[in-house]
């Protein structure tokens, strides 16, 4: 709505488009504004930054400002970062004690969204309390909880759920977009699920071994047979380890070994000169190298189709 006014021979422009709900959104608090402002989300991981940017699409900047060579489980912001955190509109957090970090800083409650609370009565302890370091990111130990979630998908389904109603509490207006944006991302994790179940089905009972403590949702979901050790796929496996392993072997004979990444060659050809062949199924708390999330997920349906044959 606008109007034209002629005063001495020139026209003068009065804009008036917009300006109720312009002045409306000035009073509207942080992250309720009109439909047009963009929400501005910080994530602690970055499944939860693809599955936030898959269902908020245009509507949301969504922020995960973690290194992209450290875990981000382990990892502590620094003060700038913490601050923005603080401004955010939205803070996504995992859940099951994930990112030691937020138990350590004042964040904004009423802001902070726990994507996996619709399920925390099915966080799983784990069996033991492990410590050990990676590289430069120091010493650290994986808790009695196990937290990563999402390599269950019908877990990560429900956690990009509860995003999807977080985000439609901020934006009512585009509840119905946020819905179906969000329905397409649970088709595709839903998928995956049945694919990894059709997959394993063959073999459940099938032992394997996985190199690190990470893949407690991933073996109840999928019924797994897993045994852990602590390898780091870029480190040669000492004496030390292949002894324990040789222990783990006589009444746990895998002849698979999951890795959250590629191991060495070395490492590898160990394995493999102990009856033990190597298959890679990267959890992707981090930002992959190559691809996204979805992309990532899929390869690891397929790696898995070697040991599971």
């Amino acid at each position: 709505m606008y109007v034209i006014r002629r005063y001495q021979g020139h026209t003068v422009l009065i804009a008036l488009l917009f300006i109720t709900i312009s002045i409306a959104c000035v009073f509207l608090k942080p992250g309720e504004g009109c439909s047009s402002e963009r929400l501005n989300i910080y994530v602690v991981n970055y499944p939860l930054k693809y599955f936030a940017e898959r269902i908020a699409g245009e509507h949301a900047g969504v922020v995960f400002p973690a290194p992209p060579d450290v875990d981000p489980a382990y990892w502590m912001p620094d003060a700038k970062t913490i601050s923005d955190y603080q401004r955010a509109d939205l803070i996504l957090l995992n859940g099951a004690n994930y990112a030691k970090w937020v138990n350590k800083v004042t964040l904004p409650r009423s802001r902070m969204v726990n994507t996996s609370s619709a399920f925390k009565d099915r966080y799983i302890e784990a069996a033991e309390i492990l410590t050990h370091s990676h590289g430069a990111a120091g010493e650290h130990a994986h808790e009695a909880l196990a937290f990563t979630t999402w390599i269950d998908f019908s877990l990560a389904a429900e956690q990009a759920k509860a995003i999807a109603k977080a985000l439609s509490r901020k934006k009512p207006a585009l509840k119905d977009t946020f819905q179906r944006n969000y329905e397409e991302l649970a088709r595709e994790l839903l998928k995956l699920d049945r694919d990894i179940k059709e997959v394993v089905l063959k073999d459940q009972s099938r032992p394997v071994v996985v190199s690190h403590p990470v893949y407690d949702y991933f073996a109840r979901g999928y019924g797994l047979n897993i045994r852990s050790v602590h390898w780091e796929p870029d480190e040669i496996p000492t004496t030390e380890q292949m002894v324990e392993l040789h222990s783990l072997l006589k009444d746990h004979p895998a002849q698979w070994m999951i890795w959250e990444g590629k191991p060495v060659e070395e490492a590898f050809d160990r394995l493999q000169a102990v009856g033990i062949q190597s298959v890679v199924f990267d959890p992707c708390g981090n930002a992959a190298d190559q691809g996204d999330f979805m992309s990532v997920m899929r390869q690891n349906v397929e790696n898995l189709k070697e040991a599971f044959h």
